[in-house]
């Protein structure tokens, strides 16, 4: 029994330091997986920061773009009104200034005609009036993006001043366009790994996305749960970009990140799994072993009573030919019958037990009978139904047998050769049940379990094997059930066996 509460006791301990050890290692990770986590998270604010800033200096630059425009539209309008000055000056006129406004005029390309789409002056372009006398075709849909500036002279005439963006304004066009493109994909494909998507102003359509699986967000479903989870973590980004209208830009912590979060939890099951297998093996080696233990301690004990068992078969032969006093042979006859019982008993340990049909009852009486004459008078023997009754069910007579006197006799030591034991069969469509009582000094619960392993006894001269054999017996060889049912301590103790029929 010390054995048990020592193994009890060092289990305990060992359960304790290996939950400390986790939860100080699981401590520690945690610690390590929150910097991290906090690390990756203000990536994702300086990404997100990021992006923002960006989206203000788009917006800065079209504003930038649009007041250079303007400005260059007046321009236009003070060469066109400088040349009209030119063109309808009196001699006592000061040309001086509308001379120098169109002197200074280095970047925007000009082009002068009259109603009839002649060029009478150029200025800045890239071609001859003599090749090129008319503003037509291709020529003409180049410098009519913007509509002409009419110049009113003298006898109703009108000349047409035609511009275009100077070269300048057409780099600085270039740069916002690209800025503009380049702000989309430097979103999509963002360093930090944050998943993305820029919706339209309405939220719904999806006009870019990042770092998410192209086969899911064909789904609608997947993309309105994306759109919502992002919408939870964190508020949109609204941008609203020269040529593209309001946009909004969803996000949500990286993949990494969220893998963080779920790192510790993740290793502590498997931690678990992995100690829950390695306990499943070196429990199924540790069980194997006892079996070949088992085994071989019972055939080589069936073994060495088979020597003197068929000696003794022979001196019984003798002495009934010496004429011996019958009642004495008979019992002589009957120990070695017994004698012989238990060596098969033992020898069929670790082989396939051959299973057939016995009444169940029958067995409980002549093993009982067997018990009563070799206990203290004072023990009271009661079996509930009565010997005509039929209770079938498959068994191996010699071990099944050897299961009741194991129980019956425990129970004896149990009352100290003074009190009642009794038995109860029943049966349903499927088992039959055997509760065998006593009224010895009865069990504690917590070793209900205890007390079916092998060595554990209360006696103080016992190998604590009756037990282990008994359920050995029942769930090895009968498939069936073993356990303690009810105890109190000083009333008794039931034990139960359930069998299939």
């Amino acid at each position: 029994m010390d054995i048990y509460l020592r193994k009890k006791r060092w289990k305990w301990i060992l359960f304790a330091v290996a939950i400390l050890i986790v939860s100080a290692s699981l401590y520690y990770t945690n610690i390590l997986v929150e910097y991290t986590r906090q690390d990756e998270r203000k990536n994702v604010e300086i990404w997100a920061d990021a992006i923002h800033r960006k989206a203000d200096l788009v917006n800065f630059t079209n504003i930038l773009f649009e007041q250079i425009k303007n400005e260059e539209r007046k321009r236009v309008a003070m060469l066109a009104e400088a040349q009209k000055r030119l063109n309808t000056a009196t001699a006592n006129d000061d040309l001086n200034y509308y001379l120098d406004v169109i002197s200074e005029n280095t970047t925007i390309p000009l082009i002068q005609t009259d109603e009839r789409n002649n060029i009478t002056s150029v200025r800045n372009v890239d071609f001859n009036m003599d090749t090129v006398p008319h503003l037509l075709g291709k020529l003409r849909e180049e410098f009519t993006y913007y509509p002409p500036v009419v110049v009113n002279y003298w006898a109703n005439k009108k000349y047409y001043l035609y511009y275009k963006d100077s070269n300048i304004f057409s780099e600085i066009k270039k740069a916002l366009d690209d800025l503009i493109s380049s702000f989309f994909s430097e979103v999509v494909l963002n360093s930090a790994s944050v998943p993305v998507i820029i919706t339209d102003s309405t939220k719904r359509l999806v006009i870019a996305f990042g770092n998410l699986p192209e086969t899911k967000m064909m789904d609608s479903a997947f993309l309105t749960r994306t759109l919502e989870a992002m919408k939870s973590q964190n508020r949109p980004i609204e941008v609203n970009l020269a040529g593209t209208g309001i946009r909004y830009i969803f996000y949500k912590d990286s993949f990494l990140l969220t893998q963080l979060k779920y790192y510790p939890f993740v290793m502590f099951g498997v931690f678990g799994i992995f100690l829950f297998i390695a306990y499943l093996l070196f429990s199924t080696a540790r069980k194997s072993e006892q079996n070949q233990v088992w085994v071989g301690m019972a055939k080589e004990t069936a073994h060495q009573l088979g020597t003197p068992l068929s000696s003794m078969i022979g001196w019984v032969e003798l002495l009934k030919l010496k004429g011996l006093d019958e009642d004495t042979v008979h019992e002589i006859a009957k120990d070695v019958h017994r004698l012989e019982t238990i060596t098969d008993r033992f020898s069929k340990i670790g082989s396939t037990a051959r299973l057939e049909p016995y009444n169940i009852v029958m067995v409980i009486y002549d093993s009982v009978n067997y018990i009563k004459s070799r206990v203290s008078p004072k023990v009271r023997f009661t079996i509930t139904p009565d010997l005509t009754t039929q209770v079938s069910a498959p068994i191996n007579l010699h071990l099944f047998e050897w299961v009741i006197e194991n129980l019956c006799k425990n129970a004896v030591d149990a009352m100290e050769g003074n009190g009642s034991i009794h038995i109860v069969v029943t049966e349903d469509i499927k088992q039959v049940v055997i509760d065998i009582s006593d009224t010895g000094k009865g069990i504690q619960k917590s070793r209900f379990k205890t007390i079916f392993h092998p060595g554990y006894t209360s006696k103080t001269r016992g190998w604590g094997l009756g037990l282990t054999l008994s359920k050995r017996i029942i769930e090895n060889y009968h498939s069936g059930k073993i356990f303690v049912k009810t105890s109190a301590i000083g009333k008794g103790t039931t034990f139960r066996i359930i069998l299939k029929k």
